[in-house]
């Protein structure tokens, strides 16, 4: 039996490891692939407070040091289930079931794909699925951001202080975005619009030289010369085994309160499985930092009652 089991070795997960055996408490990460997550993928982290510059796999590798010295337990599983027993957990594996008073679901949400040629080729070569994250890399350069809604009109609102030329793509006739948003994207001189308009192919040879964008309504297509592709077009949370369990919003998200609780007395949400508002390694780790400390709370008053 383990204080609290956590379900994700991303940022939040380590965090909140990492604040779990530094209150004392026993845990576990559960983590069916690489440790570290999304953050593993980046090449380089430029805004993580009190770093200059780091690979997201060498900031995972220090997290993960972090929480082994302190004692946290390392598990490789797939977690196929969630039992909330009342004041016991039990998290269900293909070849064991754990047990804990308390669980952290930190498994994280991945950027919804395009699916084209190129697109796998070039990830971390000139496609990327985060502007903050690798907006300034990309300075004096030609993008386009591939989207319609919120996230796709800020990122080229973003990247427009950076890029010489921003092309933002959109499959359909308007924005779905918020109005002031895409008032403020007409408005920027460095934005060219293109509407009816979808990416179909990637190409370069090390890195992405040219994309082609085809009109959904006149099937023509255009070679456009472009030093990045940034891909907006959503993201799909790690939720599908919780989502008979725990309370989703709309899109599929966990809803939490600011203590992370979830819906289920014991089970808390961290990073960005969680309904919020930005998703960055610096946000997760807060999250897990947070889950930590209310799963703390909840084992030493509510289970002791």
């Amino acid at each position: 039996m383990y204080d609290i089991i956590i379900i994700g070795g991303g940022p939040a997960g380590l965090s909140c490891a990492i604040y779990a055996r530094r209150a004392g408490l026993s845990c576990a990460i559960v983590e069916r692939g690489f440790i570290g997550g999304q953050m593993t993928t980046t090449y380089s982290i430029e805004n993580y407070p009190g770093i200059k510059e780091i690979s997201g796999f060498d900031l995972a590798e220090a997290m993960r040091g972090s929480a082994e010295a302190l004692g946290c337990e390392f598990l490789e599983a797939d977690v196929k289930k969630i039992r909330d027993l009342g004041a016991e957990k039990e998290v269900v594996c293909e070849n064991a079931t754990l047990k804990a008073r308390a669980v952290v679901l930190a498994m994280g949400a991945y950027r919804r794909k395009l699916g084209v040629n190129g697109e796998e080729r070039f990830t971390g070569s000139g496609v990327s699925y985060c502007a903050t994250c690798d907006g300034n890399f990309f300075k004096g350069k030609n993008v386009t951001v591939v989207g319609g809604g919120n996230t796709a009109l800020e990122d080229a609102l973003y990247l427009s202080n950076f890029a010489s030329r921003v092309t933002l793509m959109h499959r359909r006739d308007e924005f779905r975005g918020a109005r002031h948003l895409s008032r403020l994207v007409l408005e920027n001189d460095k934005i060219d619009v293109m509407y009816d308009t979808v990416l179909t192919n990637i190409t370069g040879k090390f890195k992405v030289d040219t994309v082609v964008a085809q009109n959904v309504k006149t099937k023509e297509e255009k070679e456009l010369p472009m030093d990045g592709v940034f891909i907006a077009v959503g993201t799909v949370p790690e939720t599908g085994i919780v989502k008979d369990l725990i309370t989703l919003d709309e899109a599929g998200y966990i809803l939490t309160d600011e203590t992370l609780k979830t819906n289920v007395p014991g089970i808390f949400a961290a990073g960005d499985i969680r309904k919020k508002q930005l998703r960055q390694v610096v946000t997760a780790a807060a999250d897990g930092a947070i889950a930590a400390h209310m799963a703390g709370r909840y084992i030493n008053e509510e289970l002791s009652e």
